[in-house]
């Protein structure tokens, strides 16, 4: 599992942009997004420097968490 903040994402549509650059960049992840708290949350064997790059590429800035 991995888990990031992106403090830039803040609706629905920003959701679904970093859903679908994860999933494009890694198609067996499971993506869990929380809007109130602005947390990315990937089920799977993702690469985290893969899933990283997708994100940023999708315009948003992901920061990891423990």
């Amino acid at each position: 599992m991995l888990k990031f903040h992106v403090e830039d994402m803040s609706c629905g549509h920003c959701a679904g942009a970093i859903t679908k650059a994860v999933k494009e960049a890694d198609p067996g992840t499971e993506v869990i997004i929380d809007l109130a708290t602005h947390t990315v949350q990937i089920e799977g064997a993702a690469d985290v420097n893969k899933v990283q790059q997708a994100i940023r590429e999708a315009g948003y800035t992901p920061l990891a968490q423990a």
